[in-house]
């Protein structure tokens, strides 16, 4: 019974600490500042 109750708190550990690491990302990548969509090289068009 003691392995069972190791093994659910491992486990349980576990799950809160990917959870944790997820938000984690989520929150940088939202507070990252958005880039600009501009293009580094434009071409015109010539001719129709």
């Amino acid at each position: 019974m003691h392995r069972l109750l190791a093994a659910a708190l491992t486990a349980l550990a576990a799950a809160a600490l990917a959870l944790g690491a997820a938000l984690a990302v989520v929150a940088a990548l939202d507070a990252a500042p958005r880039q600009p969509n501009v293009p580094l090289v434009t071409f015109g068009r010539t001719g129709a």
